[in-house]
């Protein structure tokens, strides 16, 4: 069934409760008065309440009100929010500079406004020393404290041990940070045109709000050949 409002010559009744261009109530109106209204001021006359009794039909340029309902749905989808939540997989007994690492991912993807999947991945004998997952986790969460809240605490799901890290910050407000961001750094550059091309379009690059869910470090690859 067509969603796509009656207009013009498509509108069969025998009077319509009339809407002027700017908004002004006419009031109720034979249809060929109001058909002849809209030719006079060069518009289309466009039913906004089938329902009403009788119609509501306002005088108004169809062509530009379907583009302009067009852009702001398309803006609306484009600031849209979804829920995203990322994995981050970490050993029980990871080295410094690895576990640095993945703080760091984590760090990221909580400005980003995306909560974080954290699982702790137990191998053979480290399965049954649960409690070194459970500082791990506790460490972690205590060092991004300023970004993010343990939403699901630390619980065994089989061989691994697992919590949800979320942001403080919503999805929206972290979308809205980042272009503005990105706005300063383009009148930056325009007010600065010495500054190299290079530079400028590496600090233009897009906001990665899809980023990989992990990244394998050498210790991970190096437990996975011995596990």
């Amino acid at each position: 069934m067509s969603t796509e409002p009656r207009i013009n010559d498509r509108i069969r009744v025998p009077e319509v409760r009339l809407v002027g261009p700017s908004g002004e109530q006419v009031g109720i109106v034979p249809l060929a008065k109001a058909l002849e209204l809209a030719q006079e001021y060069d518009l289309d006359l466009v039913e906004v309440a089938a329902n009403a009794r009788p119609p509501v039909c306002k005088l108004m340029d169809y062509g530009k009100f379907k583009y302009e309902s067009a852009m702001k749905a398309r803006e609306a989808r484009k600031n849209q929010a979804h829920t995203v939540i990322k994995e981050m997989k970490l050993r029980p007994k990871i080295d410094p500079h690895d576990y640095d690492t993945k703080k760091g991912h984590v760090v990221r993807f909580l400005k980003q406004g995306d909560k974080v999947k954290i699982t702790i991945m137990f191998r053979g004998r480290e399965q049954s020393r649960p409690e070194l997952g459970y500082r791990l986790l506790q460490r972690l969460a205590e060092d991004v404290q300023d970004l993010g809240f343990v939403e699901s605490n630390p619980k065994q799901d089989g061989r691994n041990m697992i919590m949800v890290l979320g942001p403080h910050k919503k999805k929206t407000e972290a979308m809205a940070e980042a272009r503005q961001a990105q706005e300063a750094r383009k009148a930056d550059a325009k007010a600065n045109p010495g500054r190299s091309q290079n530079a400028a379009d590496a600090e233009d690059a897009p906001v990665d709000t899809e980023a990989p869910a992990d990244v394998e470090t050498p210790a991970d690859a190096e437990a996975s050949a011995e596990a």
